[in-house]
């Protein structure tokens, strides 16, 4: 029933959009009663009453009966009820003296476990919600013709939002401008490369392929955009598949560890009952006395308060972490932190300063020449998406340099935004005499590529390959200097286009470079250090070039005997990229596709992987990585997709929170080793009690009571300390080990009790 009703709400949800995709400009935003200086304040805040918060009800949010039937209903307790219900007829129905001392243990049992769970649980999750609210997404809106920056949840249906590479799609929205706008919308359609997007309306096309809308749960890739809010929350095209998508959510890795564990446990249990119930028949002669005595003692091997410890170490160690600036998105995402054994990051930012200062700039003979800085601010100040932290140390230096004057000096009439496959972005500017000219700066390979000229001494040559090997090497020589370099290139006489493109970045003149430094962090060599002593190995993935990340890597000491660049690594089968990650710690130029690939193939070869990023490119490996760590400043994309967010970019919290996951995972092993051994062993005991005695030496009720008692004492465990040697290497459930310390420990106790029986016996 449930299906039918998401299906007809998401055809619904199809028809307005196709409708909305359909309607001409002025139509649309009669429709919104709004313009092109958006909505005012107080229409804003009257539709955010109407509409509610822009947030989307993925089903996760349980209202309290189901949050109490979910702290009743886990595989320990349905043994537990089933053991009841059986017991209630044994016991009570077709008893001739009716006892209900069992049955009321084991309802009590239940109900404690449960109580405890449920309370742990609001804890947890009060907590997490606390946490996660000190992070916040926001927008560039117009309101009132002013651009004013709002959280995401705040916007409503008729705002008009300016998006750029790096930012969500905040709802579903039509586009009424667009500047090369590349759009990844593959929760959806599950298309791998970028969508490019336009104003124009099209018809007969599916509601994915309209190339006029946007939909929530989206990201920009590249380009530039204006954009009407059409629809919020719940009422956008994801929010009418949001629980059917949730229902396919794929369960971490500690989720399946634990799942794991809960199989191991039962299948233990479930060989135990038909063996103690086929030794106590032959004995004792009562078949029902000898099934209920199994079952209960079966029952004795579960540790009841297993999501408890479980929980309350969770939340600990997540309320640990935010006193050090680190929020956990999702609690499971701290014994994975545990786990990790391979920590990938980028390197601007998190191994450097992130202080990027424009060291040099200078003609393609590496001469200081103040016209290439002067090209490089045009380019960096007109643009109009994601300034990084080149585009404002460029224009700082300008505005020290005394070129500000250049802002009136030109217009800014159209650019081509950058993306990271040509690795480049440009701007067509004109001056008050009505001169064009296009402007473009990348990566030194890229702008070499689309150059035909090249400047020297202030004359325009053709380029020949002597010129460009000349180029390159004076880009290397300065990248193994520590300084990354990128080239400058401009065009002339652009008179006849009026709308640009990738196409037009073609027949350039190449004029120089300009040379960035950004040293390493002092703190990061420490925190890299402290990571390897705790077993976890760091490695480098970069866009920027071999020669900067081998000299920035190697004065923070890793070894750079071996490195790859992406070229290298498209060139490399699976298998072999596999075997080459386990000896190659700096991989440089490389797209987001192959930071993804890299990562992939550590987590091939047994590895746990956690990545750190915060832009656009990151997502990818973020996504893929087993535990993704971003910051509170990272794009919005990056912020999403990551679990864990650091309040501020240090590599010496990242260590602490691996002492603090593993920490986590010590003692929840030790509750489980203690508890599953300790009742194997009482159990196996009262078993061959039961063989040679002609009693039973303890009722159900007795080890019920005991085993219940026992967990009590052991509820401290989540707050117990843990010894510096445990935690030094990276930990990971390992049933064969549980299993083994459950048999080995559980029948030593055995032993000893056999021992205790005896003297009982014989000398009492």
């Amino acid at each position: 029933m449930k299906r039918k009703e998401n299906t007809e709400r998401k055809g619904e949800v199809e028809k307005i959009l196709l409708e909305l995709s359909g309607l001409e400009k002025k139509a649309l935003f009669d429709k919104y009663q709004t313009d092109e200086d958006g909505l005012d304040p107080i229409q804003a805040t009257e539709r955010l009453d109407e509409y509610g918060k822009n947030i989307i009800d993925f089903g996760k949010e349980k209202n309290l009966a189901q949050r109490i039937s979910d702290a009743i209903i886990n595989p320990f307790n349905i043994v537990l009820l089933v053991v009841a219900a059986i017991t209630f007829v044994t016991d009570v129905v077709l008893s001739d003296e009716p006892s209900f001392a069992t049955f009321i243990m084991l309802v009590a049992v239940i109900i404690i476990s449960a109580v405890i769970s449920f309370v742990q649980e609001e804890k947890s999750n009060n907590a997490a919600k606390k946490l996660q609210g000190m992070i916040t997404n926001k927008l560039d809106v117009m309101r009132n013709g002013v651009e004013t920056e709002v959280e995401i949840e705040e916007l409503v249906p008729g705002d008009i939002v300016k998006l750029a590479s790096g930012d969500m799609i905040p709802g579903d929205v039509r586009f009424i401008e667009t500047k090369d706008l590349f759009i990844d919308q593959s929760q959806l359609t599950g298309e791998s490369n970028p969508v490019e997007k336009f104003t124009t309306t099209e018809t007969n096309v599916g509601v994915t392929d309209l190339a006029n809308i946007g939909f929530m749960g989206s990201n920009i890739v590249s380009g530039s955009a204006r954009a009407i809010i059409l629809t919020t929350g719940g009422d956008t095209y994801f929010g009418s598949m949001a629980k059917s998508l949730n229902s396919y959510e794929e369960k971490s890795a500690f989720e399946k560890n634990l799942d794991s564990v809960s199989r191991l446990l039962i299948r233990f249990m479930l060989i135990t009952v038909p063996v103690i119930f086929i030794a106590n028949f032959l004995t004792k002669g009562s078949w029902l006395q000898s099934l209920m005595f199994g079952i209960t003692i079966a029952v004795g091997i579960m540790p009841e308060m297993l999501p408890v410890i479980m929980n309350s170490s969770l939340a600990r160690g997540a309320i640990n972490m935010s006193r050090k600036k680190t929020i956990v998105k999702r609690l499971g995402a701290i014994q994975t932190f545990g786990e990790m054994d391979v920590f990938c990051t980028d390197k601007t930012g998190t191994l450097t300063q992130d202080e990027i200062i424009l060291e040099k700039y200078m003609d393609v003979l590496g001469r200081e020449d103040k016209r290439i800085l002067r090209h490089a601010f045009l380019n960096s100040y007109f643009q109009t998406g994601l300034k990084n932290l080149m585009d404002v140390a460029i224009i700082s230096r300008a505005e020290k340099e005394d070129l500000s004057f250049l802002k009136e000096a030109y217009v800014r009439e159209d650019e081509i935004p950058f993306d990271f496959s040509r690795r480049r972005m440009s701007v067509v500017l004109k001056d008050k005499n009505g001169k064009r000219q296009l402007i473009t700066k990348g990566a030194v390979e890229e702008i070499l590529s689309i150059c035909s000229f090249i400047e020297i001494g202030g004359e325009v040559k053709e380029i020949t390959d002597d010129l460009k090997a000349n180029a390159k090497k004076l880009a290397e020589e300065n990248n193994l200097e520590g300084i990354r370099v990128i080239a400058v290139a401009q065009k002339n006489n652009v008179h006849g286009v009026d709308v640009f493109g990738v196409e037009d970045e073609s027949d350039m003149v190449l004029i120089g470079f300009v040379g960035f430094l950004d040293p390493p962090k002092e703190s990061a060599g420490t925190a890299i250090n402290a990571l390897r002593k705790n077993g976890v190995r760091t490695v480098v993935l970069t866009g920027d070039s071999e020669g900067v990340a081998i000299n920035i890597c190697g004065r923070l000491g890793f070894r750079t005997e071996m490195t790859l660049t992406g070229a290298k690594i498209d060139a490399m089968s699976d298998e072999q990229l596999a075997e080459a990650c386990e000896n190659c710690d700096i991989f440089s130029k490389l797209s987001p596709y192959q930071k993804q690939r890299v990562v992939k193939m550590f987590q091939s070869k047994g590895h746990i992987v956690g990545y750190m990023g915060d832009g656009i490119n990151d997502s990818l490996p973020l996504k893929q990585a087993d535990i993704g760590i971003s910051v509170d400043n990272a794009v919005d994309i990056a912020k999403e997709v990551a679990d864990i967010i650091l309040l501020e970019k240090d590599l010496n919290v990242l260590d602490e929170g691996v002492v603090e996951g593993r920490s986590t995972f010590a003692n929840m092993s030790k509750y489980l080793k203690m508890s599953v051994s300790g009742n194997f062993g009482n159990m196996f005991s009262v078993l061959i009690a039961s063989i040679f005695l002609p009693f039973l030496p303890m009722l159900p009720v007795h080890i019920l009571v005991q085993n219940l008692l026992n967990d009590f004492a052991q509820l401290g465990m989540p707050f117990d300390h843990v010894e510096a040697n445990y935690i030094e290497k990276p930990k990971k459930w390992d049933l064969g080990g549980i299993r083994g310390f459950m048999i080995s420990f559980g029948l030593l106790s055995t032993v000893l009790d056999v021992l205790c029986f005896l003297v009982l016996w014989f000398i009492f």
